[in-house]
């Protein structure tokens, strides 16, 4: 007897093949049948008019720490992600060193600046009873609602070996060994491989560059020889040009790590703009360079303009062009007037349209800026206004008016920057390089910078765009691009498809009504803490190892997901 039937979806299996009615039978957490079926079932449900699709697989979040109080990873599954990837960027939360009980506290504080999740949540919402990396991964065993892998993060590596000296410090031979034996410890208890960051943006909770933006070449390489001796590893690395250009260095460090590891790397993210049109072409070069070295560089980027707020009273992007730090760092009566004066306006517009600012250069249109929340009298009236506008009617130049409108509400003005490529030609760009064999759909950040930016319900609001909208690709390619593409990449085993044996990961939608809600503000993280949420349109239903898990926009309460770890759960991938 089977457990559930789906009947009479339309079937869109995940290969890119042609949409097609049929009957999908679950039994054992597995696709026991497709096509007609006639064998008895617990219980049923007719999906006439509905699209029955596989699980979509978000390559890039940082849920490491929510998964421990949202075990349902939200808004991802909402949206019908029903595995992910995490421990990327360097950052995992073990293994930790038992001998120094306050390295947990660093990783706290670490997490919270350069991820921007909330350090009350952090402290309150997980139990931080692990040292080793399998005890880690076994802390979420068996009580979490989604399918999740984890990278071992590079950061986390060299604190437990070096300790203080893992930031400005480099390993002796002996560390090095001992940093080795303990990567290989934590792939054997099932991560997925390296992360690592080299990227200019990445500080810790003291101020300083992360751990392992110190690292050298040979240590790099020491460790991406590793992750070559495991199966189903691969490695997942950042460095600063991926904010914008990667320079010819940068390019020969991803090349040669792929290809001493015989292992895919992903980097985060590529940004596609046409008004910057050499940027994808120059990317897309390491991709290049790796197939004639014998490895393979994965981009990953974004198919969705991603809802994103700012602020200049908390930490947010801002924060990282060069040269607004230290000012938006300084007490908040001090802060204020700096920005009332003309000159650090001057200077702060002037680095912020350099080219040393990269990616960032798109945050300085102010103008274009809409206000969000607002708490002074003197600002009544202009949530859901653009600054241009505002700047016009008070005669002010439009980053002086924005200063004042925060000034007023002493820096806690919510800000709303409008993208700047939201154009007919940067759009045919992406249509373009989505087409390229090295760019994966992805890169969401879901479970970090929570109160700034809402990735996770890209894949709802890609397929959206794709039916409704401005149907860049077909419906069938594009959950192929959400699904077997990334279960590829990651070699995770039968996952990915609507295949009989394969696992029921299953995500059922009204293909007129797919979508994701406007981003809203909520406070439901421990502490009360607050986050970006969006709700799923036209999700009917989503199983996870064929337990339903969100019906409605409602999780069920059910935690049917597994711990996803390398070689039981994930096959190498070749780079070639």
């Amino acid at each position: 007897m089977l457990d559930h039937v789906i009947r009479g979806a339309t079937v869109v299996d995940g290969t890119g093949a042609p949409g097609y009615s049929a009957d999908v039978g679950i039994r054992d957490g597995r696709i026991a049948a497709v096509g007609r079926i006639t064998e008895a079932a617990r219980g049923s449900e007719d999906a006439t008019g509905l699209v029955l699709a596989p699980g979509f697989v978000d390559p890039h979040t940082h849920y490491d720490a929510q998964l421990f109080w949202d075990p349902y990873a939200t808004p991802s599954l909402n949206h019908g992600v029903t595995t992910v990837a995490a421990g990327n960027c360097g950052f995992t939360l073990a293994p930790l060193n038992p001998a120094r009980p306050a390295d947990a506290d660093y990783t706290r504080r670490m997490m919270s600046k350069v991820e921007g999740m909330s350090l009350v949540a952090l402290e309150e919402g997980a139990p931080w009873n692990w040292h080793g990396f399998g005890e880690y991964l076994d802390a979420l065993e068996g009580r979490i609602a989604v399918n999740a892998g984890f990278m071992a993060g590079h950061c986390a590596l060299r604190r437990h070996v070096m300790g203080r000296d893992a930031v400005g410090g480099q390993p002796t031979p002996e560390q090095l060994d001992a940093m080795v034996r303990l990567f290989h410890e934590a792939m054997d208890a099932g991560a997925w491989g390296l992360s690592t960051t080299q990227s200019s943006t990445h500080f810790d909770g003291d101020g300083a560059p992360v751990a392992s933006r110190h690292a050298r070449p040979a240590e790099l390489l020491a460790l991406s020889r590793a992750v070559g001796e495991h199966e189903g590893t691969q490695i997942e690395a950042i460095v600063a040009g991926c904010l914008d250009r990667f320079s010819d260095a940068e390019i020969d460090l991803l090349v040669e790590m792929s290809a001493t590891a015989g292992r895919p790397l992903n980097w985060n993210v590529l940004t596609i703009d046409a008004a910057v049109p050499e940027r994808v072409p120059r990317q897309l070069l390491a991709s290049e360079r790796a197939r004639k070295a014998g490895g393979r560089v994965v981009a990953l980027t974004m198919p969705i303009l991603t809802p994103m707020n700012m602020s200049l009273g908390t930490f947010c992007a801002l924060n990282l062009i060069p040269g607004w730090g230290p000012v938006l760092s300084l007490p908040v009566p001090e802060r204020i007037a700096r920005l009332r004066d003309p000159q650090v306006r001057a200077e702060l517009l002037r680095r912020a349209g350099s080219k040393e600012a990269g990616v960032f250069r798109r945050l300085a249109d102010f103008g274009r800026y809409v206000i969000g929340d607002t708490y002074s009298p003197r600002n009544e009236g202009l949530t859901g206004r653009v600054v241009r506008d505002i700047a016009a009617e008070r005669g002010q130049d439009t980053f002086t008016c924005l200063v004042e409108i925060c000034a007023d509400d002493d820096l806690r003005t919510v800000l709303w920057p409008m993208p700047t490529d939201n154009d007919p030609d940067s759009w045919a760009l992406r249509a373009e390089t989505w087409r390229h064999q090295d760019v994966l759909l992805g890169g969401s950040d879901a479970g970090a910078h929570l109160d700034r930016m809402c990735g996770a319900p890209y894949t709802t609001r890609f397929l959206g765009d794709c039916l409704r909208g401005r149907r860049l690709v077909p419906l069938e390619r594009a959950v192929r691009m959400l699904t077997d593409d990334p279960a590829q990449l990651f070699g995770l085993r039968e996952r990915g498809r609507v295949r009989a044996g394969f696992h029921a990961d299953l995500v059922l939608f009204d293909p007129e009504r797919v979508d994701a809600g406007h981003a809203t503000l909520v406070h439901d993280l421990p502490g009360e803490s607050p986050r970006l949420d969006s709700r799923a349109i036209g999700v009917n239903a989503v199983w996870v190892n064929g337990v339903e898990a969100i019906r409605d926009d409602v999780v069920t309460g059910a935690v049917p997901g597994r711990v996803l770890r390398s070689g039981r759960d994930t096959r190498t991938v070749s780079t070639t």
